[in-house]
């Protein structure tokens, strides 16, 4: 009998995760700056304010897209992606709720929207990092 050697790439998972992220995070970052105007007038917040948070989505995303590349993902680093996806649904659901960022109906529906996209960002990566350091 032979025995088969399976070996598994364990932060495949983390991987896919951290590029989902950068993908998603990145394109809202130029949508924000390439239609500020026109998206400010649809979700609320100022067209200024909407560039400048185009500007770290984008600037965030090539950071997630860095670490998701590396040949040895940084625990340090991914946690720290968790940390600020989990800080930016928070703030993203307190703008809603305090009013503080002008939302329109349909802005805040939107806030909260990604807020849950970037939290199940947050979750899979948490999960990926736990998968990572299973033993094989």
């Amino acid at each position: 009998m032979t025995a088969l050697t399976v070996t598994a790439d364990r932060t495949k998972f983390l991987r896919i995760a951290l590029a989902a992220d950068a993908v998603v995070t990145a394109g809202n970052g130029l949508v924000y700056l390439a239609f500020a105007g026109p998206v400010s007038d649809l979700l609320g917040p100022d067209a200024a304010l909407l560039r400048g948070i185009g500007v770290f989505l984008l600037v965030y995303g090539a950071g997630v897209a860095l670490l998701a590349t590396r040949r040895t993902i940084s625990p340090a680093g991914t946690k720290a992606v968790i940390a600020l996806n989990i800080i930016w649904t928070l703030a993203s659901v307190a703008a809603v709720v305090t009013g503080a960022a002008g939302f329109t109906t349909i802005g805040a529906i939107w806030a909260i929207a990604q807020a849950l996209v970037v939290g199940v960002f947050a979750e899979l990566q948490i999960t990926g990092l736990r998968k990572s350091r299973a033993t094989a």
